[in-house]
């Protein structure tokens, strides 16, 4: 090689090799990828072919004329500040030995000889293009994919591994079926036709991986929207689903036209609609149910073909009971509670079922219970005690702080009688507060937990009993453990994280006041030391004297 050769012209030794545009041009057009990818793969197994010839540690580089197919073939030299590698750099003064104008940065090109590939450097080359081309193909198959998310594909099944399908989508891409992602109890042969779900597209080391479902949810969905003419136009709607797959699915549907029976529409003709999606999912029997913006009829709705006789909603804890027949019990619940678990995905509530007997005994405790609270507390006869519960009464406070009207309203009370019970109420609280207070002191509770708001006298002295005794250890506690400490039913998450934040209240504010402190010291000056000061002394007479 030639390194005295006149670097000032831009030009270099070139080869014509039109054939390489025909090959770029038929490779690009097998694989589905852009020509210049190719071109840049050769160029690339070119330069590869290059380095082996003249040595991996020159910066050799290829470029093929994207016109002619000329190749050209040279090395780089950078002009360099500072020499940290002899072979590819080069100091300003010696560059400007061989081109006047010379800058830092610049690069010096020595035009090379053709290569003439050998067996080795040609298998070289070919494997570098292979892979180049490859790493290609996966782009564009990332970039066709990955917003297809959403999407129901039909395929070849190209194998079966270890339960998890591999499915030709055509075009050189593969997705694969997971196990668990399949209808339990089917299975397939190499050639068989398979309609499936993209449910997630991911770029891995070995490529884009494209993850089918027929188990997904909304597979089911996208298969009611192929074959209902009203879902794929937007009249109908499908609101949400929920499944069990091979088994049992419910999907809710509402219609934006009131002339259009939405469940009707699902099912079609004869239930041809319907059907060509039971077909496709393998005999899964499909409840198809309205849908309501009324929580308790959705419910309802969602819990068929059982029948409903009560509901009663809990909107804090988003649940709600429901009350059946006796004989409807086994109907609601389903075969290994499959009704209601289904229709609890459904509607996005927890549900519990009741049969009417068992509504019916635990209404007549709840009012046993609460007549009896009266009782003990208020010290009322039985019959006063039973009409407090019979007007809805559930607890003391709610006595000892109702107006007079109301309590004199109920009949056999007048106004004597509902003054002494409001009397009666506010005293018993009295003295349940300070008994209260004496066992959260004798426990060690600070009177900082207990001054908290959101928490009654009685969680506070259930904090005690778990050692939870100042605000530190309150501020220490998860949402879940305070609640599993006071009762659950008795604090709702939401106030249970207020409860937590306020205790932590001090943290923040000791931090603030730390860091205020901080940012208010500044550096004292010096004060003048005794020394100083008796130095000056004779300068200040001096001074007057003069």
């Amino acid at each position: 090689m030639d390194t005295n050769s006149d670097t000032n012209t831009e030009s270099s030794t070139m080869y014509t090799h039109p054939e390489l545009l025909l090959v770029a041009d038929t490779v690009a057009r097998e694989k589905g990828i852009d020509r210049e990818e190719v071109l840049e793969a050769m160029e690339q197994a070119i330069q590869k072919a290059g380095r082996s010839k003249y040595g991996h540690e020159h910066d050799i580089r290829a470029e093929i004329d994207r016109k002619s197919g000329e190749i050209k073939l040279a090395r780089y030299i950078e002009v360099a500040e500072e020499i940290e590698n002899e072979i590819t750099q080069i100091t300003l003064d010696a560059a400007k030995g061989r081109k006047d104008d010379a800058i830092i940065g610049e690069f010096l090109v020595d035009p090379l000889p053709p290569i003439d590939f050998g067996r080795i450097a040609a298998q070289t080359a070919k494997q570098v293009i292979v892979q180049k081309v490859r790493e290609a193909e996966r782009k564009r198959q990332f970039a066709e994919f990955k917003d297809r998310i959403g999407e129901v594909v039909n395929g070849m099944v190209k194998r079966v591994e270890f339960g998890n399908v591999i499915v030709d989508l055509g075009g050189r891409a593969e997705g694969i079926i997971r196990r668990d992602e399949c209808i339990p109890r089917e299975h397939f042969n190499n050639g068989d036709r398979v309609r499936s779900y993209i449910y997630d597209v991911r770029e891995e080391q070995r490529g884009p991986q494209i993850f089918l479902s027929r188990s997904h949810p909304q597979f089911m969905a996208k298969l009611f929207t192929q074959e209902v003419p009203e879902i794929y136009d937007g009249i109908i709607e499908i609101k949400s689903v929920a499944r069990d797959p091979g088994s049992r699915a419910k999907i809710a549907v509402i219609s934006s036209d009131s002339s259009i029976d939405p469940v009707g529409a699902c099912v079609g003709m004869r239930g041809s609609r319907v059907q060509a999606v039971v077909a496709e999912l393998q005999g899964e029997k499909i409840d198809i149910i309205s849908w309501s913006d009324e929580p308790a009829t959705f419910i309802v709705n969602g819990l068929a073909p059982a029948e409903v006789t009560k509901v009663v909603l809990d909107e804090e804890q988003n649940r709600i009971e429901v009350v059946v027949p006796d004989e409807q019990l086994s109907l609601a619940i389903g075969r290994r509670g499959q009704n209601v678990r289904l229709a609890s995905q459904l509607t996005g509530w927890d549900i519990d079922i009741l049969t009417e007997a068992e509504e019916s005994d635990r209404r007549v405790e709840e009012f046993r219970v609460r007549s009896q609270l009266f009782i003990d507390c208020l010290d009322v006869d039985e019959v006063i005690a039973q009409l407090l519960v019979t007007e809805g009464f559930s607890t003391i406070e709610e006595v000892a702080f109702v107006p007079v009207e109301e309590l004199s309203a109920i009949e056999g009370f007048d106004d004597d009688v509902a003054n002494e019970l409001r009397e009666r109420g506010r005293q018993y609280l009295e003295q349940h507060e300070a008994e209260l207070t004496e066992t959260r002191k004798a426990a060690g509770v600070s009177d900082e937990v207990a001054g908290v708001d959101g928490l009654a006298p009685e969680m506070v002295v259930a904090l005690g009993e778990n050692e939870i005794k100042s605000l530190d250890d309150l501020a220490d506690l998860a949402s879940d453990e305070l609640r599993e400490i006071v009762g659950e039913s008795n604090l709702s998450e939401d106030a249970a994280n207020e409860i937590i934040m306020a205790a932590r209240a001090h943290w923040f504010a000791d931090e603030d006041a730390a860091k205020a402190e901080a940012e208010a010291e500044t550096p004292a000056e010096e004060a003048p030391t005794e020394e100083a000061a008796v130095e000056g002394a004779p300068a200040e007479e001096e001074k007057s004297d003069a």
